[in-house]
């Protein structure tokens, strides 16, 4: 029996995206070895750019699998933003309620935070158990009444009459 190691010196670096979209497996294995390459800003690119053309089953794997692959180094980061920027050509049923519950619980902190930024601005003190309340709701019409009765409420208890 002979091991077969792969690594940097014997695995390609794929920046081209045509040659990625030929042979994902081997791009998505280029970035995990190469995660530390100076070219790994191209070799990602490449592979996103190449997923592109993947159903939505192969997306979810091979995303997934590079992202694992490159753990907890700069490159990944890059690929979660790749991935993120890049998921908006996907119009799957899955991608679109992601997008939908991204900018759902983004609307909500937005709201949460202009709740407690009025309050503090106010004078009115805040316990823990209200902050966390407030940070906590997912429920936008809630948080807009909230911050309604912000403007005009003499505690931070009034928000919830």
């Amino acid at each position: 029996m002979k091991p077969l190691v792969l690594g940097p010196g014997n695995v390609p670096v794929i920046t081209d995206p045509a040659e990625a979209a030929a042979d994902i497996p081997l791009t998505a294995l280029s970035a995990i070895t190469h995660a530390a390459d100076p070219r790994i800003n191209a070799i990602l690119k490449a592979l996103a750019t190449a997923l592109r053309g993947e159903d939505a089953d192969d997306l979810a794997i091979f995303g997934e699998l590079t992202e694992l692959g490159l753990g907890n180094t700069p490159a990944a980061d890059i690929w979660r933003q790749l991935m993120t920027v890049d998921l908006s050509f996907f119009r799957s049923p899955t991608a679109e309620r992601l997008r939908a519950e991204g900018r759902s619980e983004g609307r909500s902190e937005g709201i949460a935070g202009s709740i407690l930024r009025v309050l503090e601005r106010r004078g009115l003190a805040v316990d823990d158990e209200t902050r966390q309340r407030i940070r906590t709701c997912s429920d936008v019409e809630v948080l807009q009444c909230w911050l309604d009765r912000a403007v005009v409420a003499e505690t931070a208890d009034e928000l919830f009459a």
